[in-house]
């Protein structure tokens, strides 16, 4: 045991020099590349809560009593604890002007665009000289300085407020009304035309969108929702950004697991259709983890987004969407072992990690005042609405975050050693691993003479005991723990493992490649 406990000490002392030393004075967009690679530790944060001045803690932001929310200028302070934890990518929720008519929430949502080619005002700095525009550029710049890349969130919808103003940029119902996508009573769907006839109006609003990003230095853009654009919008557009970098990231919000337009109105362009447009990544199938009752179907779940990644001449990847802020919180659906799992999932998978602010302190984005009347609001509506175990993105309200310090620990050394094996996890091979309990799942990842072994229990009440066969494996091997709670004890063709709850289990076997 005393060998086990000295080895993940050691292994939380090594350094990743590859996300120490801070970027050069003139910043080169290497983002793409990183993201190819599964090289990327994404961390998405919404501006407005980030760096948010709460002093009397009630959870909300009160401008009468001199609490600042969040802004670009005092989200800079939380930029060397990012850099950490191992973050090397922010994902910014939308930057753009919010509606304020038929709102959610007493600041409007981060997705109901009033605009796309002008800054939120909610986010600028009312004690600085600076524009907002200099202000936001001043915020990436000194993420660029921590080697930190930026990607802005492109909002999918138009608010009412701008469908009052510009009602030719909205696809209409039979009624002539402008249509209300899923549930999102907030906003009205743009009209982006068809794979004929690009609707050349909606092109233009986005390409300024592309150009204001560009021009405050941002690395990428996420696109909300990218299912409801034709492909050929994308394609146009992916091609104009880069002719400008061309290392400039696109992700799309688009998913194997989603087959239906969010209107009878809409389009609905699946993810591999996005890819082909020029998409670099899109979002796997992870967030059904919370669903699967066996190994097995997790492990279909990898191999069918490792199987749909393969089809492409270029290369593609994905983020580990184990959870997103369309997500509840993970300690919600399965407790702390399930964020855990996911840690230590995001750091061995050939994918992007992708975690939520406040995930790393697990947060479990309950807010006492959430659907309550508000004393005062800065739209039309007066309740502070909110999504229950998800941050918030519709109110002036508290910075993400929660007080679990070992968790915490945690996270970072799973980022460590995700950097660390970078090499191994990038280029190896992913190995699926059969095991005797159906509630456990085992993989590898072999490279050059090494592997990555992986061991997990989905069951999340109960123990399970099980055999995890590795053929030509035996307890001559050198495995060397790294992440670890019970004992596993090696055997000719394997581990026998009695998991707790929710374990995961990460090895390295130094002397061994499996197939």
């Amino acid at each position: 045991m005393n060998f086990f406990k000295k080895t993940i000490l050691s292994l939380t002392l090594l350094a990743f020099s590859a996300n120490l030393a801070y970027s050069q004075d003139v910043w080169v967009n290497d983002l793409r590349s990183l993201f190819l690679n599964n090289s990327t530790i994404i961390y998405e944060i919404n501006i407005r809560t980030f760096g948010a001045q709460d002093s009397n803690k009630n959870g909300i932001i009160d401008f009468d009593d001199s609490e600042e929310s969040g802004t670009f200028l005092n989200a800079i302070s939380r930029l060397d604890e990012l850099h950490d934890k191992g973050i090397n990518v922010i994902h910014v929720m939308p930057i753009t002007p919010v509606g304020k008519t038929k709102a959610l929430g007493t600041a409007g949502s981060l997705y109901s665009a009033l605009s796309f080619n002008y800054l939120n005002p909610q986010l600028e700095s009312k004690n600085s000289a600076l524009s907002i525009d200099d202000q936001a550029r001043k915020f990436i710049d000194e993420a660029h300085k921590r080697n930190i890349r930026v990607i802005i969130d492109l909002p999918s919808c138009g608010s009412y407020d701008l469908y009052m103003q510009r009602p030719e940029l909205f696809v209409k119902d039979k009624s002539s009304q402008p249509v209300v996508p899923a549930d999102w009573t907030d906003v009205r769907l743009l009209n982006a035309g068809s794979e004929t006839e690009v609707n050349k109006d909606v092109y233009n609003l986005y390409k300024e969108f592309v150009d204001m990003v560009i021009n405050l230095g941002a690395d990428g853009i996420r696109a909300d929702v990218a299912t409801n654009k034709p492909a050929k919008f994308w394609s146009d557009l992916i091609k104009y950004s880069r002719t400008k970098d061309n290392q400039f990231l696109w992700l799309a919000e688009a998913s194997e697991s989603w087959n239906e337009a969010v209107s009878p109105y809409a389009v609905f362009t699946p993810y591999n259709k996005l890819l082909e447009a020029g998409f670099d990544g899109y979002y796997g199938s992870y967030f059904n983890l919370k669903n699967a009752k066996t190994g097995k179907e997790f492990l279909e779940m990898i191999q069918t987004t490792d199987s749909n990644l393969k089809k492409y001449l270029e290369r593609k990847a994905v983020i580990g969407s184990f959870t997103t802020h369309d997500e509840m919180s993970p300690v919600l659906i399965n407790g702390k072992n399930y964020s855990e799992m996911i840690v230590w999932l995001s750091a061995t998978l050939p994918v992007n990690s992708y975690f939520v602010d406040g995930f790393d302190s697990l947060d479990n984005y309950i807010y006492l005042w959430a659907n309550k009347k508000a004393p005062k609001t800065f739209t039309d509506d007066d309740y502070y609405f909110v999504h229950r175990g998800k941050i918030d993105i519709f109110n002036f309200s508290r910075k993400p975050g929660g007080s679990d310090n070992e968790f915490l620990r945690s996270f970072i050394l799973a980022n460590k050693i995700k950097f660390q094996f970078m090499p191994l996890i990038t280029n190896g091979k992913l190995v699926p691993l059969k095991a005797s309990s159906p509630s456990v799942f085992a993989y590898a990842v072999s490279y050059q003479g090494k592997s990555i072994l992986v061991m997990g229990n989905l069951n999340f009440r109960g123990k399970s005991d099980s055999t995890v066969y590795i053929p030509h494996f035996s307890e001559e091997n050198n495995a060397i723990p790294i992440k670890i709670e019970s004992i596993p004890v090696a055997s000719r063709g394997g581990f026998k493992v009695s998991l707790n709850p929710g374990e995961i289990q990460v090895l390295l076997i130094n002397d061994m490649e499996i197939k």
